[in-house]
């Protein structure tokens, strides 16, 4: 009995050795960046509303007159450090991609009607900060700051050439990815701009990395609800032995900042072996079965969790605070553990 329980030891010993990061450094090439969801935009407390919840009447007091998903709140988040910028896309009949994020106009716009099924001369006189009350609709803050700011796809690229955009796709058609693959491949200029691809559906997501695949120089990378909750099971159940499974590789894999620590290999190891794989890492905020909308990295006290010398993407609500407190202006990655305690609010 005693020799079973030394070798149960020594076996839990070995996996624990083969898997910690205390002896691995990070990926040098593949410092910790930033990706900033929205852009520049409008808080909003995400354990507070249901699915079906106009957030738009749930903000924050404005801290900014800047609304997401626009060229304005963009070019701040750029501004503010971030090497990625997450935007919502429809496709219209026109054959024109809109950035904006919901599915109708009534909650956050002076419009009504179904977003795609809009003309594209219609979404682009809109008030997209009609709707935003942070006192539940007693007052209107914003109204008038948002006109004519509902940008393409189009815009927003030729705008930022020189920028990377992941792309999230708000239904779940397979027309929606390949009517973005047919864009790609009919604007070879813009490929590098696009870093990667998702949503809460697979079917786009997987028409577009499929119409995309063959494309030479380049390779178009994503994940969904499936394939995230794929890869991490399958991780959990062979990734104590180094290898990393077929469902991992060449994609983008968010992981929960919470749920982090029980991945084999977390930090650096891990991120060492799916970089390797193909796969970049995207830690968000902490998962709870409360929240509504995507928790990110957004406050101090969660940043300081971050891994020092973490080798992939922090996820931020609010660039505009993360971004600063990450990094300097022009001496590049900072020591986090300095600068985020001596920040200010």
């Amino acid at each position: 009995m005693k020799k079973t329980i030394y070798i149960i030891i020594l076996v839990m010993m070995a996996l624990w050795l083969w898997n910690s990061s205390l002896w691995t450094k990070p990926d040098q090439s593949n410092s910790t960046k930033l990706l900033s969801h929205r852009g520049v935009h409008q808080t909003f407390d995400p354990t507070i509303p249901d699915n079906d919840d106009c957030t738009a009447l749930l903000i924050d007091e404005p801290r900014h007159q800047l609304i997401e998903n626009t060229i304005p709140s963009m070019e701040a988040a750029f501004n503010n450090h971030a090497d990625i910028v997450e935007i919502d896309i429809h496709p219209l009949a026109d054959g024109h991609f809109i950035i904006f994020h919901d599915w109708t106009l009534e909650c956050r716009t002076n419009g009504a009607g179904t977003t795609s099924k809009t003309s594209l001369i219609e979404l682009q006189k809109l008030d997209i900060a009609y709707g935003y009350s942070h006192n539940g609709g007693k007052t209107f803050p914003l109204r008038g700051k948002g006109v004519g700011l509902m940008p393409t796809l189009r815009q927003v690229l030729a705008n930022f050439p020189e920028k990377k955009f992941l792309v999230n796709f708000k239904g779940n058609k397979t027309q929606d990815g390949v009517a973005f693959a047919n864009f790609i491949k009919a604007n070879p200029q813009w490929r590098q701009s696009i870093w990667g691809v998702y949503g809460g559906g697979n079917r786009p997501v997987q028409a577009a990395l499929k119409e995309t695949d063959s494309l030479p120089d380049y390779s178009l990378r994503g994940y969904s609800r499936s394939s995230t909750k794929t890869c991490l099971k399958n991780y959990a159940l062979t990734g104590w032995s180094g290898m990393v499974p077929e469902a991992c590789h060449n994609m983008l894999l968010p992981v929960p900042i919470n749920y982090a620590k029980f991945l084999w290999g977390w930090p650096h190891k891990f991120t060492n072996r799916l970089n390797k794989a193909g796969t970049d890492v995207i830690l968000l905020g902490p998962h709870k079965k409360s929240n509504s909308g995507s928790t990110g990295i957004d406050d101090k006290e969660t940043l300081a969790k971050v891994p020092h010398d973490f080798s992939g993407y922090v996820w931020t609500n609010r660039i505009e605070k993360i971004g600063p407190l990450l990094k300097a202006d022009d001496h590049g990655p900072l020591s986090p553990r300095y600068r985020r305690c001596d920040d200010p609010e």
